[in-house]
């Protein structure tokens, strides 16, 4: 019994001590219960915004704090402690949240940007931006490409990991004289250069027509690497022009540019010869296809590489809106490598042969 009442005794010493260590903390902690209470009975914490602008309160005053009154990093982890006890029902209050917590409000210290940009987006989503954007006009741009495009925290993380924001429009064109200001802007933004087409395995010599069936074959990867907004028409579209057959490789309708978005594939380096075929569809199917409100058809040229000054002078007379990109695949093994590695087959066996333990 004595023991155990100088155990209890030891415990609020040490207490006491810690308070020493956090002046003014008895203070801080009931002014940041009673914030989340409020924000409990605002919103019951089911809006995503009211949310995500708690924890920036949170995170903005535990820096203010450690500014101030000298705060050391164990503040963290006592005021995890009390705020579970606090709200035992909620979650989000342990140490490793709360530093997240911190770490978001230095993201954005103005807080009219945090209105209209990371309040928008669920807690996760701007955790993930803060592991892997430390660059704050980058991971801005992938939050509004987030709340415009309504990724998922998957899809946000592929498209990081794809480098997107270093590759959105970077395409070769000639929307800046075939385009009216505000169309050009956004065809320039939805067009990127190089594709990614890393869900295809060709070799070094595949063909256009190969190129084409892998992409219809994975029309879901290729949607998500091509952009919001883009409906598939139809591959190898026929076209009638003057008695001949004519076949586009891949015809696309943009919702958001309201206008058919003709693709050509090459699997070689760009040619100039190249821009006169797609002008020659543009407007083919500006005159079969375009209903009177649509804006003019595009055309992007996908080929395996591109010298950048024949492009340019390319497109430069050419009165239709065309764009030059490059494109990535993965390539198959070489022959000579194919042999020397395992089978699937022997992969599941070998593991099928492993103990458990």
């Amino acid at each position: 019994m004595v023991k155990q009442k100088h155990s209890q005794n030891r415990q609020i010493k040490d207490y006491k001590q810690s308070l020493g260590l956090f002046a003014g903390y008895d203070a801080f902690v009931k002014d940041l219960k009673e914030r989340i209470r409020k924000a409990q009975l605002k919103a019951g914490l089911a809006v995503n915004s009211e949310l995500v602008q708690l924890y920036w309160e949170i995170g903005s005053r535990i820096l203010i704090q450690e500014r101030e009154k000298g705060w050391g990093a164990k503040i963290v982890d006592k005021l995890a402690n009390d705020l579970k006890s606090a709200f035992p029902k909620m979650k989000g209050f342990s140490a490793r949240n709360l530093r997240y917590m911190k770490a978001f409000a230095e993201s954005y210290p103005d807080q009219a940007i945090l209105q209209q940009v990371a309040a928008k987006l669920p807690w996760f989503h701007n955790c993930l931006l803060m592991d892997k954007i430390k660059n704050e006009k980058e991971r801005k741009w992938y939050a509004q490409q987030t709340i415009q495009n309504g990724w998922s925290r998957t899809i946000l993380e592929l498209q990081i990991n794809n480098g997107l924001y270093n590759r959105h429009g970077k395409v070769i064109s000639n929307f800046d004289h075939t385009l009216p200001v505000p169309q050009s802007d956004l065809a320039r933004q939805i067009l990127k250069d190089p594709y990614n087409f890393d869900f295809l395995t060709l070799d070094s010599e595949t063909h256009e027509r190969d190129i084409e069936r892998g992409l219809v074959e994975h029309m879901r990867q290729f949607l998500l690497e091509l952009g919001v907004g883009f409906a598939f028409v139809g591959s190898q579209y026929h076209l009638d022009i003057g008695g001949e057959d004519y076949y586009i490789d891949l015809l696309f309708y943009h919702l958001h540019l309201r206008c058919y978005v003709i693709i050509e594939l090459k699997a070689k380096e760009f040619q100039s010869e190249f821009a006169g075929k797609i002008n020659l569809y543009l407007s083919a199917v500006d005159v079969s296809l375009r209903h009177p409100d649509d804006k003019p058809s595009i055309g992007i040229i996908l080929c395996k590489t591109k010298n950048r000054v024949v492009a340019e002078y390319a497109l430069r007379d050419i009165n239709k809106p065309i764009g030059i990109a490059e494109y990535k695949t993965t390539e198959l093994l070489p022959e000579n490598l194919r042999g020397s590695l395992p089978t699937i087959e022997e992969l599941e066996q070998t593991l099928a042969d492993i103990p458990d333990k």
